[in-house]
């Protein structure tokens, strides 16, 4: 037996369990790990986002199927899907907040960690993440005691403001989800800050394209970086990899069209086609990333590639609101979150330490990626 996180909105786990909770549903990218990883008998371990809590267990009875048929939204992204049998379900209000003190200083990826430290979250950002045995164990425990013991945890206002995130407007091509970010005091950046700090972000934010690089060399890509920053990455790489880097790109677009690509931190190309493109956000304010990306899908709304925003951990909560900005949901072919993931530093890391890179599909990149409408 296996234990498996099941990540859920407020939202998702309302239409869960109002569809009866015997069907769990996860996004096509998902696919191999559902297909190859998980089993009958395995454990899901339900997992409130935003608000960080435990609100379930539910045990596989079926291998992975794809289903169409609407459960979660219309059209609903959530397409791989497994049948299951509930252990536990508890309504948000009694679900077991992370930072609960007995639940922070058992589970093995938060033992020892400050509370205030964004670095457990990478553990619980994706759905199929496998969790280890003793931390599976100990959370069905502890979720059946809580179904027994019925103890309330009131939610903070922060956490109701949350909650109530998932607003939706009408377009012409139907339901989109959008956020409005409210404006916090760090993110309001002034110009002697920036210049004062400027070298440290710099160097970081060449090293994280170094490595954001270096995964795709080792793939078989050819890479692209901006002109500007090219020779700081490549004093980050190995020969084998610089080999890979492009002094122009191959691509037949209009001049708009590839100044603006031309900008973009990584570029992943197979041959005269871009496979991914990578924004490296540094800064508080997570905007020129999701701008340029934007852009270049208003440019080309046909272009089919996958976009991804690179940052730090803490940065999670602020990028998955701005992707969902109204002027980001309006796009012509449609929400830029649709195209686009969080993918943090983390993250990056993990996958360059996968073995045997070189014979892996770049689809295990999105097996670490994050949507902002998960």
């Amino acid at each position: 037996m296996t234990y498996f996180l099941n990540l859920f909105t407020a939202q998702t786990w309302s239409a869960f369990r109002q569809h009866g909770a015997r069907i769990s549903g996860f996004k096509h990218r998902q696919r191999r790990v559902a297909n190859e990883e998980v089993s009958v008998g395995d454990i899901f371990l339900c997992y409130l986002v935003g608000v960080s809590r435990w609100c379930g267990a539910l045990r596989i009875a079926s291998s992975a199927y794809h289903d169409k048929q609407p459960i979660y939204r219309d059209p609903d992204p959530f397409v791989i899907r497994f049948r299951v049998e509930p252990i536990v379900m508890l309504e948000p209000e009694f679900s077991l907040p992370m930072r609960t003190k007995d639940i922070w200083n058992t589970l093995n990826f938060t033992q020892g960690i400050d509370q205030g430290s964004p670095s457990w979250g990478m553990h619980v950002r994706s759905s199929l993440r496998r969790l280890s045995d003793d931390d599976g164990d100990y959370l069905v425990s502890r979720l059946q005691r809580q179904q027994k013991e019925k103890q309330e945890f009131p939610f903070s206002t922060k956490e109701r403001r949350q909650l109530a995130k998932d607003l939706k407007i009408n377009t012409l091509a139907g339901e989109v989800a959008v956020a409005v970010p409210e404006e916090r005091e760090e993110d309001q950046v002034h110009v002697g800050q920036v210049q004062d700090s400027a070298a440290a972000p710099i160097r970081f934010s060449f090293q994280m394209q170094a490595k954001v690089a270096e995964i795709g060399a080792k793939m078989g890509f050819q890479i692209w970086v901006p002109a500007g920053d090219k020779s700081r990455v490549l004093e980050c790489l190995t020969d084998s990899s610089r080999k890979c880097f492009l002094d122009r790109l191959p691509l037949n677009y209009d001049d708009t069209t590839l100044r603006t690509i031309q900008q973009i931190d990584v570029i992943w190309l197979r041959g005269r086609s871009i496979a991914r493109a990578f924004e490296i956000e540094h800064t508080t304010a997570v905007y020129s990333g999701l701008l340029r990306m934007a852009d270049l899908l208003a440019l080309q709304p046909n272009m089919d590639i996958r976009l991804h925003i690179v940052a730090a951990e803490e940065k999670r909560e602020k990028v998955l609101q701005e992707i969902k900005r109204p002027v980001f949901s309006l796009l012509e072919r449609g929400p830029l979150y649709e195209k686009c993931t969080y993918l943090p530093y983390g993250a990056i890391e993990e996958v360059l330490g996968v073995q045997h890179l070189e014979h892996m599909s770049d689809s295990i990149v999105d097996e670490y990626a994050e949507d902002a409408d998960d």
